[in-house]
């Protein structure tokens, strides 16, 4: 039995350029298929990258300033005292005694400290006075070298607890200053409001009866009028009669400033005070 022959059929110029068409279609279409499937797969690989440097630790920024001072200075005992080398180091404070125990204290250990005078400081701590004695111990140094601001303006910060520093560094930056008056029983001073990122200073013109706040050592603010401020520490309380009016808008930046150096690491309840 003979095959079946079936004849071929000719494919003109229009069918072949179909096919041609239909092919490259397919191509096309294969390609933005595998593209559009690749996407959501680098996407997620992008959003895993950012999130895990979102979660990378910050690291520490060094401190800026170190703490490395010594002087000769004298240890008072009521009517007497001890001569001995005081210490100030990034682990604290240390006096040797030229005779006797040595005394050291951690910043931690440190209550508090007056310097109401470049060659005077006193420290208290945390320890009981004797047993006829109320409160915690002081110890007072008289120094045979003035201790310069910007030290003490170190330890205060070292010490991060409200302090009393009467020795305000004239070279600190600030954004705004205005010529104060501070009365006081026995007169008063003259001198300037320096108003700075890390605080307030009163700059005397006789050096004598300065203040230097850390933010976090004020607790309250008040302007009773434009000529008026009214500083109140944790450890004291200052008025000034300003020489110049002080502006609403710089009475507000002194309150941020407070808010965003709280001591409790929250803010005052209460709002900004102007009686």
């Amino acid at each position: 039995m003979e095959g079946i022959c079936v004849p071929a059929r000719k494919v003109d110029g229009r069918e072949r350029l179909q096919f041609i068409v239909l092919g490259l279609i397919t191509v096309l279409a294969g390609g933005v298929s595998s593209k559009l499937f690749a996407a959501p797969r680098g996407i997620n690989e992008q959003g895993q990258e950012q999130s895990a440097q979102g979660r990378e630790a910050p690291v520490a920024a060094p401190l800026a300033t170190t703490l490395n001072w010594q002087s000769q200075a004298r240890l008072h005992h009521g009517l007497e005292g001890s001569p001995g080398t005081l210490t100030l180091s990034p682990d604290g404070l240390v006096f040797h005694p030229t005779k006797g125990s040595t005394l050291q204290w951690s910043f931690l250990e440190i209550q508090t400290f007056d310097l109401l005078s470049p060659r005077r400081l006193v420290i208290t701590g945390y320890e009981n006075r004797s047993w006829h004695g109320h409160g915690e111990r002081k110890y007072r140094f008289d120094l045979s070298v003035v201790m310069p601001p910007d030290v003490a303006a170190e330890l205060a910060r070292r010490v991060a607890k409200p302090v009393r520093n009467a020795d305000p560094d004239p070279t600190a930056t600030s954004f705004a200053t205005i010529p104060a008056r501070h009365r006081t029983l026995a007169g008063g001073t003259n001198g300037t409001l320096h108003f700075g990122p890390d605080g307030i200073d009163y700059l005397t013109t006789n050096k004598q009866g300065g203040r230097s706040w850390r933010w976090s050592d004020i607790q309250t603010l008040a302007k009773p009028d434009p000529f008026q401020l009214r500083v109140n520490s944790y450890r004291e309380t200052f008025t000034f009669e300003l020489k110049q009016p002080m502006s609403r808008e710089l009475f507000d930046r002194l309150w941020d400033e407070i808010y965003a150096h709280d001591l409790n690491g929250s803010a005052f309840s209460g709002s900004k005070k102007s009686p």
